[in-house]
């Protein structure tokens, strides 16, 4: 509940502070007074666009703060949800600073206005005429219905169900995409992994069949090179090696004449025996070169075809090739894995489908039930209220379309006449009819469920006598059990206040001010004897206020 509103620099308002008590509190005052201003305020705490023309002093900051006594309530996960710093006492405040700029804050964190507009309907529930067309949104008469079933532990299943069904509906559709994606580069794709495994590239060194086809290319050279050097290392008498043999011969004679001369020595030995090694290793080469033509042709056809490969993947290494090979094969396998997983989420979503339907069809039958129930309590509250032919019936359609309060599609059909077809409450409800309407719907469900504090804003035009009387006995019956604001110019329902709050204008400083203040037991009776018989209160007048709150 509200438990003190501050407003300064708004509209007519200075600076007032109006604390506001649990129970049904009254608001009363001329028309002009400045009543809709409070609401305008409030409006503002709970996240309305801003009207800076609104604003009294537009060189001074306008601020709005009200203090919410939240205990009873349980909303810490509603403040959770949106982000929003929770205590059992919240303040709000809404600031219109000068620059024209709007700041907001929940417990001196600064907050957004859709913030501040998600935590609004747990709050404050304000009522004036336009708000009234409420009562005629399908969204509003469900949610009645099921406070009165008793609903909310199945709406609670079936929400979680739902959102479950929903991610895999989302899940599905992604899969099914990207399978399709898939598919049309499927063929393509296995034609290049085909392609590349048919090269057997794990078996292929590139570098050995270049040096290979250079060696197959070039032996008729390689041959007559290699003989021509072993001719030249090798021949008898003249030969590189028989040459340096012979130096070897000479230094033997003398190498025991010094160290020096053996160590000459034996470094031409060295020579000699790497030069008969070389003429060995030449001429075991010469016997290997291999002039095959078929192997020619074989090793060049292999090259080709690498060459191919490299250059239709703008590649150079085989390893790159085999990389992309093996990235071809892990997008074919996707086609199959993709199937798999949609046949899975597939299984998930008729599952949750499933338990929907069966939570769906329990809210429609629990609402068939409760229909009843219902239709009796409104017309019972609606005949004290001067409607004694009000009839409600209810069209209830089980659709295939999954929304957020189930699969039913509601028409709450009124009529207030004998003998008059029903028709829909926006279609055939006058705004008086609506305004009662709303009161003995918000009646019924004070008894069903914990109300946020409801804001009355003169719900009982067009009505007065017995009537509201009636209607204040039931504002007297909700405010009981919650808080209830009503703003209103009878005397009736202004007799039955808890608490009663006069909003009134006076001049200060040549300058036109709203005012309010809380009303004693004295102030009550003359405030509502003006209600009576106007500015000029007779005795007459006194003693019937007197007798209305009694």
């Amino acid at each position: 509940m509200i438990s003190t509103l501050l407003i300064k620099n708004y509209a007519l308002i200075d600076d007032i502070k109006v604390d506001i008590d649990a129970g049904l509190t009254i608001i009363t005052g001329e028309t002009g007074a400045g009543k809709s201003i409070l609401l305008g305020a409030l409006g503002l705490l709970l996240g309305k666009r801003a009207d800076l023309s609104a604003v009294r002093d537009a060189s001074k900051k306008c601020i709005i703060e009200g203090e919410f006594l939240l205990k009873r309530f349980d909303l810490s996960t509603v403040f959770a949800s949106l982000d929003v710093d929770y205590d059992p006492h919240t303040i709000i405040r809404r600031e219109l600073l000068p620059s024209g700029k709007s700041r907001s804050f929940v417990n001196d964190t600064p907050v957004t206005l859709q913030q501040l507009q998600g935590l609004a309907p747990f709050l404050v529930d304000i009522h004036s005429q336009h708000e009234t067309m409420t009562v005629a949104s399908e969204k509003f008469q469900m949610e009645m219905l099921d406070a009165v079933a008793g609903n909310k532990s199945i709406l609670e299943s079936y929400q979680a169900e739902l959102i479950n069904y929903k991610e895999k509906a989302e899940i599905l559709a992604g899969l099914i995409y990207k399978k399709e994606t898939v598919d049309k580069e499927l063929d393509y794709n296995s034609f290049l992994f085909n392609e590349l495994q048919e090269a057997n590239l794990s078996k292929i060194d590139q570098p050995t069949l270049e040096e290979q086809l250079q060696n197959l290319q070039n032996s008729e050279e390689i041959t007559e090179k290699l003989s021509h050097a072993l001719q030249l290392l090798d021949a008898e008498d003249v030969g590189a090696i028989a040459v340096i043999k012979e130096a070897r011969l000479a230094l033997g004679r003398v190498k025991g004449y010094s160290v020096y001369y053996n160590e000459l020595w034996e470094r031409l030995q060295s020579v000699v025996i790497e030069l008969e090694d070389i003429e060995e290793e030449i001429n075991t080469s010469s016997q290997k070169v291999d002039t095959a033509p078929e192997l020619l042709e074989e090793v060049t056809a292999k090259l080709q075809l690498l060459y191919q490969l490299q250059q239709k993947h703008k590649v150079q290494t085989v390893a790159e090739l085999i990389e992309i090979e093996q990235q071809l094969g892990e997008k074919i396998d996707i086609t199959g894995s993709l199937e798999d997983q949609i046949t899975a989420i597939e299984k998930d979503k008729i599952s949750a489908a499933k338990k929907l339907d069966v939570l769906s069809k329990q809210l429609h039958d629990r609402r068939i039930e409760i229909f009843p129930v219902l239709k009796q309590k409104l017309e019972s509250v609606l005949l004290d209220l001067g409607l004694p032919n009000a009839t409600f019936t209810l069209s209830l359609e089980a659709t295939e379309h999954y929304k957020m309060d189930g699969k039913d599609a509601l028409q709450l059909l009124f009529t207030a006449n004998k003998g008059t077809k029903p028709g829909l409450l926006k279609k055939v409800a006058s705004g008086g009819e609506l305004s009662r309407i709303m009161l003995a719907i918000k009646a019924i469900l004070a008894g069903y469920k914990r109300l946020p504090t409801i804001i009355f804003d003169e719900i009982d035009t067009g009505v007065s006598g017995e009537i509201a009387l009636k209607m204040a006995h039931i504002l007297e019956q909700m405010g009981s059990t919650m808080q209830l604001v009503s703003i209103t110019h009878l005397p009736q329902i202004a007799s039955k206040g808890k608490h009663h709050l006069k909003v009134y204008k006076k001049d200060v400083d040549g300058k036109t001010a709203t005012f309010i203040e809380k009303l004693n037991k004295e102030d009550r009776i003359r405030e509502i004897a003006m209600m009576l018989g106007g500015q000029n209160i007779t005795t007459t007048a006194l003693e019937h206020a007197t007798q209305l709150l009694k």
